[in-house]
């Protein structure tokens, strides 16, 4: 064993239990002492550097049996005595004497318990038969108690139900199982619970209370959020006993398993469960941080059982989790994009299936309605195209030579189309190189872009404020190396109202950033913004364009193109389809009869001589309102977002960049594993985890007996509790992982156990000996959940729904309760 470093100061909290005189037998590093330096000496003694006093630290093995310990602890003078009297913290006499002990003893040191990986341990040696039951009995033996007598049956049924199905049971159903005789009748009772849909339901509430699950966005406006989908692939994963390990899985990094599953991504919501401010005035990427340091910390609590999140702004002060290791997890986190996601409904889109067959057939018939009266219907397909591969013509396509922002990274194709890609702000400014044209230039086209990567298909990256997808242009500034160029008209295909304030192409050209363009309310579509110049800019002339996006939170566009003419036609800003127009640019001779064909086709269905016909088919070809959930996307490897740390947590002070790690105090990470999400979340249930399967087995024991085996279930770490029978903790966290992570086997081992079937009555030797039965030598009582109750009270009734699944249901409120002023 090796020995602790310099101490300067102790102090501490009572164990349960101690003896007032302390033997070297029965003295515990990790039981009786750390618990007291924890509570009164790692704050400033303890891992973190910054707070640390005296360059001494108490958390790491060391010189401790050569430190002045007894005369300090033992001290009258204020300016000596350690804890300070200012930190209101004496040490009892009880306390000085563990310590002393400790320190004569050679001051053994041992690693906190939690961080040791847990190993079977072996039986203890008694009647029970049970597993559980022995290790229970072996402390109530050991503490001179005795365990109570098994419940009657009539407890016995109702207890059961509420525990698995959070329901109580029928009159029908305790007549029927206390006159069942039979052997086996109880665990017949178990997996037929186990069995019942009700069971994921009443499960699912306690995962998604971990993982804050609501159905609103929080803050102040605390709008609708759709997000049920991944409640019920909750309740699906639980009720089909999804492994424990591949349920952590799908949660941090479901969408990027290979061939990755719609229930897959959906699985992903986990992480979307965070608060969405939408107040005014915020920073988006500010936004996203908080976000982030959220998941960070449901991680830690939730999969890891660490307070994580103290080290946020600071290395933790009891645990071993360094600031910069803080970092490293949201490192493994950050690289996600937080996309809609649209849930296809099987039966739906058969539906709609056969409505593209319907319209394909009538579509086949379409030509057959042209009007005999009318000019042939090839002769004016043909005058039509001729038309608008002249107009198209006339436009010349403009690829940036530089396309730069403040914030996202904008990257030109080759047709010059420009998709943005990373994080927006406030305040985005878009700069655009162009090259000199061989022709003058009498008025720039913008075309803003749909895109299945962005938010309801874009064309804008709006995401926090007003409708998904749309974009606010508030200004469009051309300059040459003249000087500014005056734009003196604009004009659009669509403009929209923004919060009760019009917006068009036009206010683009006012100078105020908080005027412009949107298209509120006609998301998924093209878009076409006309700029004409008071004056034509000669042949051979480069240009600069600035786009400022200064409103409305990130409201930026998420592709676009632009593109000059020096002839301006009334319909310059018709807007056909992307692909309509990349055909009508290819020389006629070049085109396939698959490319004529979709011309044609394009132009029976905006040709007005058959409009009623063409409007039924659009009518049959439009989709169906899908349902949307948020999902985590992992970026693409050439587009990563960089992870800084933060000095003292603050969003405006980072610092220098960190990659992907785990603390050192855990398992190591895989050196062939890469680093990411997906990497991360397998790291976090690896057999080597210590901690993993502690965690949920101590959540699960609790909901079963009030409290767990640790209480603090979100905190294994030196401030937690030490846990009541730790060889059972043990043994159930090795059984869990061989069972297969699964849920409902750990589930029936417990209720099968002679600990949990006991009654509750108390007798006078437990409150002498064991008044918070601890101990378990008899059924704990505690309080119900308030969902548990209120079920159970709707279902006396008869009217609670068993409907499972779907939307939220919004309970009635008293008119007038939810109105707002604004």
């Amino acid at each position: 064993m090796t020995r602790l470093g310099v101490l300067a100061c102790v102090a501490a909290t009572v164990a349960s239990g101690l003896a007032a005189s302390i033997t070297a037998q029965t003295l515990s590093y990790s039981r009786d002492v750390r618990p007291i330096l924890s509570q009164h000496c790692f704050r400033c003694h303890g891992p973190d550097e910054a707070a640390r006093e005296a360059e001494l630290r108490l958390d790491r093995p060391g010189r401790a049996a050569t430190a002045p310990i007894v005369e300090r602890i033992t001290s009258r003078d204020p300016h000596e005595i350690m804890p300070p009297p200012s930190a209101q913290k004496p040490l009892s006499p009880q306390q000085i004497e563990v310590l002393t002990t400790w320190i004569a003893e050679g001051a053994t040191y041992e690693k906190h318990w939690a961080f040791v990986p847990p190993r079977r341990p072996e039986l203890p040696d008694n009647e029970a038969r049970h597993p559980i039951d022995r290790f229970v009995r072996a402390r109530l033996a050991g503490s001179g108690l005795t365990r109570a007598p098994e419940a009657d049956k009539w407890t016995l049924v109702r207890r059961v139900y509420l525990d698995l199905i959070g329901l109580p049971p029928t009159i029908e159903e305790v007549d029927r199982f206390v006159a069942d005789a039979s052997k086996g009748a109880y665990e017949r009772l178990v997996d037929r619970l186990l069995a019942s849909p009700r069971y994921g339901e009443r499960w699912a509430r306690r995962w998604l209370d971990l993982a804050r699950y609501a159905d609103t966005n929080g803050y102040e406006k605390d709008r609708d959020r759709s997000i049920w989908p991944y409640r019920d692939w909750v309740i699906r994963a639980l009720n089909d006993d999804m492994p424990y390990d591949r349920f952590a899985i799908e949660q941090i990094a479901g969408d990027m398993l290979q061939g990755a599953t719609q229930s897959q991504v959906i699985a992903t919501g986990f992480f979307r469960n965070t608060m969405l401010n939408e107040e005014g005035g915020i920073d988006p990427l500010e936004f996203r941080f908080h976000a982030m340091t959220d998941r960070v910390a449901t991680t830690g609590t939730a999969l890891l059982g660490l307070t994580v999140a103290c080290a946020q702004c600071h290395t933790h002060k009891f645990d071993p989790i360094t600031h910069r290791e803080y970092y490293g997890l949201m490192a493994f986190l950050n690289n996600a994009d937080e996309p809609d996601y649209f849930v296809l409904n099987e039966r739906e889109e058969k539906r709609y299936e056969a409505r593209l067959a319907e319209a394909d057939a009538e579509l086949a018939q379409l030509a057959s309605k042209w009007p005999a009266s009318a000019p042939p219907l090839e002769q004016s397909f043909d005058a039509w195209l001729t038309e608008r591969r002249e107009l198209a013509s006339r436009w010349t396509t403009l690829v940036a030579s530089v396309a730069t922002s403040n914030s996202p990274k904008l990257v030109v194709a080759a047709n010059g189309v420009v998709d943005v890609h990373g994080d927006t702000t406030k305040h985005d400014v878009y700069r655009l190189v162009f090259a000199p044209l061989g022709h003058e230039v009498r008025a720039l086209r913008l075309e803003a872009l749909p895109d299945d990567r962005l938010p309801s298909r874009g064309p804008g990256m709006t995401f926090y404020e007003g409708r998904k997808g749309d974009f606010y242009l508030s200004e469009f500034e051309l300059r040459t190396a003249s000087g500014p160029v005056v734009i003196v008209a604009a004009s659009e295909t669509h403009a929209g109202d923004k919060f009760g304030h019009a917006v068009s192409a036009q206010l683009t050209l006012d100078g105020d950033l908080q005027t412009g363009w949107a298209v509120d309310g006609r998301i998924g579509k093209r878009h076409v913004a006309i700029y004409e110049l008071e004056t034509p800019l000669p042949a051979h002339t480069a240009m600069e364009l600035t786009m400022h996006f200064g409103r409305h939170f990130a409201s930026s566009l998420g592709r676009f193109r632009i593109s000059a003419t020096a002839e301006l036609r009334g319909d310059a800003k018709t807007a056909l389809g992307e692909d309509v127009d990349a055909l009508l640019a290819l020389p006629r001779e070049e085109l396939t009869e698959q490319q004529r064909a979709r011309l044609r086709e394009y132009f029976l269905l905006h040709a007005p001589l058959v409009k009623s016909h063409a409007d039924r088919i659009r009518a049959l070809r439009r989709p169906p309102d899908r349902v949307t959930t948020l999902v985590m996307r992992e970026r693409p490897a050439q587009h990563p977002r960089a992870t800084h740390r933060h000095h003292r947590g603050d969003y405006l002070d980072p610092k220098e960049r960190v990659e992907p790690s785990v603390p050192a105090v855990l398992h190591g990470f895989p050196s062939d594993a890469a680093r990411d999400r997906l990497g991360f979340a397998r790291w976090l249930v690896a057999p080597e985890n210590p901690l993993a399967a502690r965690v949920v087995v101590n959540r699960h024991w609790a909901a079963f007996f009030g409290e767990g085996i640790v209480r603090t279930l979100d905190d294994f770490g030196a401030q937690g509790e030490l846990p009541s029978h730790p060889q059972l903790l043990d043994w159930l966290a090795v059984e869990f992982v061989e069972r297969g992570w699964s849920i409902k086997a750990l589930h029936k081992l417990i209720v099968t156990s002679q600990t949990y079937r006991q009654a509750s009555v108390i007798q006078p030797e437990h409150l002498r000996l064991d008044p918070q039965n601890r101990l378990l030598a008899r059924a704990p009582r505690f309080r119900l959940d308030a969902e548990v109750l209120r079920d159970a009270a709707l279902l006396a009734a008869g009217v609670l729904s068993d409907k499972m699944y779907g939307p939220p249901v919004r309970p009635p409120q008293p008119e007038g309760v939810t109105e707002v002023a604004w």
